[in-house]
């Protein structure tokens, strides 16, 4: 009962006497000698990343770990002192394997429709089967890089032709009104007026005219976008009809830069031949009209009527059917890009890097949250899920020791679309991607104020290592005594072995356990002796000019 009304007095005096008691402790802890001495293997986890603010889940310097860790330490074990150790494992991000960036951060050309050769004869919008892209890529880039400097790389993206092609005329756009009473997939813009474009049977109407009256209005008929990249010189050619009055009131416009503002957008009225003239509801076909001036554009045609009120201005305008035809080279066509680089005086085929195609993507699943829905990889869709397989598949015959850089889209939801890559070794038959985060550890220590870091390696003396000394130095003169005051009692005898003969055996020791270590590595190394009472004592040790001397 003494004992507990005494700890309750003290607690109380603690207590009372001062405002913060506890910073006391910790200050007395932290100035005693004695103070705590843990030691930890400690892995940081998942939340130690956040609370970090790493949001990649590791540190991307050694620098970066010994600058968070001590405070860290601290905080953790607020009441370990000088001596205690701490062995902390941690994600260590060391980059992409060398070259990688070479790729992913290089220039891309995409071929333009005269960069094929057969182009100014054919209208070939690729290259034929029987033309290797090799041999005028090279003279491309030379043409689009003149300040290329040696070691610079360019993506090339070509399209190419597979299998048989035919050259003949291809009507590779249509927009067929009559009959349809539709306004298909064009979009309908009213300026001015009430009057609207009313679907028939014959085609699409608009009119200035109402309950036999006449009004002033504006209204746009406007298609959707019209890609003509694989289509060069191709022609438009239009089927209206216009009732009554000045021909004027109707017109065909062509942007290249439309979006959704027809105000904003820039239009060239295009000069049909042969058009109505307001006389009759003949169909009247319009003459071939060239489109080779938006060769490799993406176009919006827009037929536009106006209405003045008057009675020689106001009109019934009617479109029947729009047409877009191309003389050039049908076939299958596949998109191709491959890596060049510039050698100091030619451009040459990358060696030793694949890019994913859409293909490839594809064929690793078009799914939900597979590959090929959007053709690229992302956080959700990792590539080591799926290239070592695509690889094998791909290089059935692959030996041990290949490698092979493959570059592919990669969606992030932080930064977007990019390039991202890595290189692949062929090793124990697998495809295996480098790592370009590590785990490694990092030693600290509490120096009595902080932790610091520490390469200190702590090792504890086994028999087999007493035996190694006793077998070393049992023939070198000066130490019989000593070996065998070991072989006897099995510890190293104070009164046997002085210090400088301790210091030549520790040193045998750790050369044999940890041979080529560097300068500066350091040891707590646990004997076992006996000193008029046998028990385990720590030296510290340090490596100078290739010595292990004693670092207290």
């Amino acid at each position: 009962m003494k004992k507990i009304f005494y700890s309750i007095a003290i607690l109380s005096l603690l207590f009372t006497g001062c405002e913060n008691p506890m910073e006391d402790i910790y200050e007395e802890i932290d100035a005693n000698p004695t103070a705590i001495v843990g030691d930890v293997t400690y892995t940081v986890t998942d939340e130690d990343y956040e609370a970090f603010e790493l949001t990649y889940g590791s540190f991307n310097s050694e620098d970066e770990a010994k600058e968070l860790l001590p405070d860290f330490l601290a905080e953790k074990y607020p009441v370990w002192g000088k001596g205690s150790s701490a062995l902390v494992e941690y994600k260590l991000y060391i980059g992409n394997a060398e070259g990688i960036s070479d790729y992913t951060y290089s220039d891309e050309y995409s071929l333009e429709l005269t960069d094929y050769p057969s182009f100014t004869t054919d209208n070939a919008v690729a290259f034929y089967e029987s033309e290797n892209a090799g041999d005028f890529i090279p003279t491309t880039l030379e043409d689009n890089f003149t300040t290329a400097e040696e070691g610079d790389v360019v993506l090339a993206k070509y399209s190419q032709y597979v299998g048989e092609t035919v050259i003949g005329i291809t009507e590779f756009y249509t927009a067929d009104f009559a009959g349809e009473k539709s306004l298909l997939d064009y979009e309908a813009v009213s300026v001015s007026g009430d009057q609207t474009w009313v679907a028939t049977q014959y085609g699409i109407e608009v009119t200035g005219y109402d309950s036999g009256e006449r009004y002033e209005n504006e209204d746009w008929l406007i298609s959707t976008g019209i890609d003509l990249s694989s289509f060069p010189n191709s022609t438009l050619q239009v089927n209206q009809t216009f009732n009554y009055g000045d021909p004027s009131g109707f017109s065909v416009l062509i942007s290249t830069d439309y979006t959704d503002n027809i105000s904003t957008a820039t239009w060239d009225v295009i000069d049909l031949v042969n058009v109505p003239d307001g006389s009759t509801w003949d169909d009247i076909v319009s003459e071939e009209y060239s489109l080779a001036a938006y060769n490799g554009e993406t176009i919006n045609i827009a037929f536009k009527y106006t209405s003045t009120g008057s009675e020689t201005e106001t009109g019934t305008y009617q479109l029947n059917y729009v047409s877009l035809k191309a003389s050039g080279v049908e076939g299958k066509i596949e998109s191709v890009s491959e890596f060049y680089t510039f050698d100091g005086s030619s451009w040459e085929l990358s060696e030793g890097v694949y890019y994913l195609s859409d293909a490839d993507f594809d064929s690793m699943g078009e799914g939900d949250d597979q590959p090929g829905e959007y053709n690229n990889f992302g956080s959700s869709i990792s590539p080591d899920d799926y290239l070592p397989t695509f690889l094998g598949i791909k290089y059935p015959y692959a030996k041990e020791g290949d490698v092979l850089d493959v570059i592919y889209k990669y969606y992030s939801s932080s930064s977007g679309a990019q390039l991202r890559g890595n290189l692949y070794t062929y090793t124990s038959g697998v495809w295996t991607g480098y790592e370009s985060t590590i785990v490694t550890t990092l030693q600290l220590g509490h120096d009595g104020t902080t932790w610091v870091p520490d390469n200190t390696i702590k090792y504890e003396l086994t028999g087999a290592d007493y035996t190694l000394i006793a077998d070393t130095y049992r023939d070198v003169a000066g130490y019989s005594s000593a070996v065998g005051n070991l072989e006897n009692y099995g510890n190293i005898s104070t009164f046997n072995w002085d210090d400088d003969q301790i210091d030549a055996a520790i040193n045998t020791v750790i050369e044999a356990r940890y041979p080529g270590l560097a300068e500066d590595q350091k040891f707590a190394i646990t004997i076992y002796v006996y000193d008029g009472s046998s028990h385990n004592i720590t030296i510290n040790y340090i490596l100078k000019d290739g010595v292990y001397v004693r670092n207290d």
